[in-house]
């Protein structure tokens, strides 16, 4: 478990990321286009990042054939969800949360970066509580 402080460090890293990202690239791109910036923004700031990580769907206490996949583990501890599409949903918002109960993880960043200005388009979640 790491501390408050740790993950609003990690947390700051990725919308600082992201803002370097949308600075350079603006809206418009694909999804995948945006995953693979920062990821390279991430790794630039020597920030551990994962991608594409594997969540097994665990029904009743059994592992079933289905797995899900996080856009991006930061710091083996935040789940970045990432978006390039013209409104956020709800559903949006419940897939972010949804990954972040399987993988227990209590910090998540949903970013959409079809925006004009990115701010609009991070959204930090909670799970729980620090």
């Amino acid at each position: 478990m790491i501390s408050k402080v740790e993950y609003e460090a990690i947390g700051k890293h990725i919308v600082n990321a992201a803002y370097e990202v949308h600075k350079e690239l603006g809206p418009g791109l694909l999804e995948s286009v945006y995953e693979i910036c920062m990821i390279e923004e991430l790794r630039n700031r020597n920030i551990l990042v994962e991608r594409q990580v594997k969540l097994p769907l665990v029904f009743k206490g059994k592992q079933l054939d289905k797995e899900f996949f996080i856009d991006l583990l930061v710091g083996n501890e935040v789940v970045v969800e990432l978006k390039a599409v013209e409104v956020l949903l709800p559903v949006h918002e419940v897939q972010l949360l949804t990954y972040m109960k399987l993988a227990d993880k209590k910090l998540g960043y949903l970013i959409n970066f079809n925006v004009p200005l990115i701010k609009e388009g991070i959204h930090r979640k909670i799970n729980g509580y620090f």
